[in-house]
């Protein structure tokens, strides 16, 4: 929740030759002067959101290469003075605005903007010239720490307390630092919250409760407080020396098989359009648009805790600058991103997207009866990025494998977020990391966004269970089990469960294709096990993140549904996204079909997350189930380390070298 400085954007005007590119930096600031030009900037107007304003269904149907395309931004303006927010659409490629909407931000059920990187550093101000909040710090004996103190600027969720509903309200919780690079998150001063009006910039009230001593031992993970490091672990080197396998040629991608248009936005971050496999449609536009992280503790300073990373904070805006060697091994290519500060204007991010290959083992393998052993090794295509909002480092992976599959990783990683209590006595809502140092039960729930194209936009939705059989004429030895299959046609209907006691999935059929034995073409979504949203039904949380409440919902399309809590998740009392967008539960059988998968953590954090957290993976895959008439990856030759390579032992070659063997080593 604090801000990132980058590189400011410098390069030079480029062309937009796909309608799916990502925005430039010219384009942000042509939109900055739209706006300007319009009157809409004023000295207090400030930009919490800048983002594509993609093309229509229509307008990609009529689009042919090297033909015109409305280039558009979809902004979000907030007047600082008044708090008044507007929605507004520019047309880049007119030069003009299109529309402008005023959010009712202050009427129910709310909802306000994203945060201003510029409102973090301005809740700190608010909170420390507060004197409430400096008596609390001296009646707590903690006047001598005031200065190097961190008021972190935490998004309020929704209580629906009088003196909150319809402000633009920010909590401020305080950790105390030691010296000028201590990390904070050691130190909770636990029971002070100030609680904070943004519009105003003031104070609404300070809560002072309890007297835990702030816990002194030091969170700080630095090499120069831990010590030295092992000298143990000899080099790991990646190297391609013809290069690697894939071309970027603009946003556009390939990799064996596969194409995609790669883009990056505020908001979701990473973005793909357009995949196929073998030139056939696989999904129109992919992304991880939001994630949750609701606590489940009842103490006055974290009841409320229920973060919207993207919706409140945009995971894109705090996307990393990766570094070779760092976040990616191997042969590289980057891509830089753009995004808009608080006032408008264009910043370079680079090295927000890292592409690689990684060698992922045995793609296939067989020993004949004579002890021949034919082996393919695997590799997968990798895009990704990072973000890191306030504590908490997330990367978000996508995998794409030579046999058609599509694997989606989320790592959560960073600090975790702690209180205080007494050593040594046992909390119901939180475990004892070290000693004082207590870290609240919550969770990280993902919510994916696939909008599939299964060999055309027409599909339809399938979910797939294993089934038993029962001891009888049907099954005379009792072994026998089956499958069934439910067709999910509604949106209503859509709304499902995980089930790993039944192995369930869900097929995405063609409704135009058929493979080689008579089947539509398919691909399935095969989900981890996820707990869902652990808040009761009737819970704040579960009102604004209803996504999280299933692990499967599917909607027709429709421009401008991609957020599955809402399009303005902070302060909002609920109901908004997928719960408004399934509302008149429209047919999904073979439409044009969006679906939307709940995946992630339930984090009981241990000592071992201490005082950094080892990167724990939550992820899930999309398959071909008769997309393909056999395994794609039968051309797939031999590694160029088989047989005595450059890089085997004693030139044993793939099935050992052994008397049998006869694949020619």
């Amino acid at each position: 929740m604090m801000s990132h400085h980058h590189a400011p954007a410098t390069d030079d005007a480029i062309g937009v030759p796909h309608p799916h590119d990502p925005l430039t930096g010219p384009e942000i600031a042509t939109a900055r002067a739209i706006l300007d030009a319009a009157g809409l900037l004023g000295e207090s107007v400030r930009v919490p959101m800048l983002l594509p304003d993609e093309p229509t269904r229509e307008e990609m149907a009529s689009w042919r290469p090297g033909s015109p395309i409305d280039r558009r931004v979809d902004v979000t303006l907030l007047d600082t003075a008044t708090g008044h927010a507007t929605d507004v659409i520019v047309s880049l490629t007119r030069g003009e605005v299109l529309s402008a909407e005023k959010l009712p931000t202050d009427a129910p059920p709310y909802g306000q903007p994203q945060y201003l990187f510029e409102e973090y550093e301005r809740a700190e101000r608010i909170a420390k010239a507060s004197p409430e909040w400096r008596a609390a710090m001296t009646r707590r004996g903690l006047e001598e720490h005031i200065e190097l103190a961190f008021c972190a600027p935490l998004a309020p969720g929704y209580t629906g307390r009088d003196d909150e509903v319809g402000r633009r309200v920010i909590r401020s919780l305080t950790f105390l630092r030691y010296d000028e690079h201590d990390s904070p998150w050691a130190h909770p001063v636990e029971g002070l919250i100030v609680h904070i009006d943004l519009t105003a910039d003031a104070v609404i009230r300070v809560e002072d409760i309890g007297d835990v001593p702030v816990p002194a031992g030091h969170g700080n993970y630095y090499p120069e407080v831990q010590g030295e490091a092992r000298t143990t672990l000899k080099p790991i080197e990646i190297t391609q020396p013809d290069g690697p396998s894939f071309q970027v040629s603009g946003s556009l991608v390939e990799w064996e098989n596969w194409a995609m248009r790669v883009s990056f936005n505020a908001r979701e971050g990473l973005v793909l359009h357009d995949v196929t496999f073998d030139g056939r449609s696989v999904l129109s536009r992919a992304s991880v648009p939001e994630m949750v992280v609701p606590y489940g503790d009842t103490a006055p300073g974290r009841f409320w805790i229920s973060y919207f990373d993207a919706g409140e904070y945009l995971l894109g805006k705090n996307a990393n600058h990766l570094e070779l060697g760092c976040d990616c091994l191997g042969v590289i290519r980057y891509l830089d991103g753009y995004v808009a500060d608080d006032h408008g204007h264009p910043v370079r991010i680079p090295n927000v997207i890292c592409m690689h290959e990684e060698d992922y083992g045995i793609l296939w393998k067989h020993t004949n009866l004579e002890g021949r052993a034919d082996v393919r090794r695997s590799r997968r295509f990798v895009v990704s990025y990072f973000s890191t909002i306030g504590n908490y480092d997330y990367g978000f992976y996508w995998h794409f494998y030579l046999d058609g599959s599509i694997e989606v990783e989320a790592k959560a990683t960073g600090i975790v977020f702690v209180g205080a209590g007494e050593p040594g006595v046992p909390q119901k809502h939180a475990t004892e990391l070290a000693p004082g140092v207590f870290a609240p039960v919550h969770q990280h729930l993902f919510c994916a966004r696939l909008d599939v194209a299964i060999d055309g936009e027409q599909n339809r939705l399938v979910e797939i269970d294993a089934q038993r059989i029962p001891m009888g004429p049907d099954n005379p030895f009792g072994n026998a089990f089956t499958w069934s299959e439910t067709p999910l046609r509604t949106e209503v209907e859509a709304q499902r469960e995980a089930d790993s006691a039944v192995a369930r999935t869900w097929e995405v059929q063609s409704t135009s294709r058929t493979n080689a034995v008579g089947r539509p073409t398919s691909y399935h979504l095969i989900p981890e096990p996820t707990a869902l949203l652990m808040a009761d039904p009737a819970s704040s949380v579960a009102a604004r993140a209803t996504f999280a409440t299933k692990h499967l919902w599917a909607t027709r399309y429709e421009k401008g549904e991609i957020w599955p809590g809402g399009r303005y998740p902070n302060a909002h009392q609920g109901g908004s996204g997928l719960p408004e967008y399934t509302a008149g539960n429209r047919s999904i059988d073979g439409e044009d079909l969006v679906l939307w998968h709940t995946f992630g953590l339930t984090h009981f954090p241990r000592p071992e997350d201490w005082p950094i957290m080892p990167v724990d993976y939550a992820g899930f895959w999309f398959k071909p189930y008769g997309f393909l008439d056999q395994n794609p990856a039968m051309d797939v030759p031999e590694s160029s380390q088989a047989h005595g390579g450059a890089a085997s032992s004693a030139g044993a070659g793939c099935c050992g070298g052994g008397e049998a063997c006869t694949c020619g080593h």
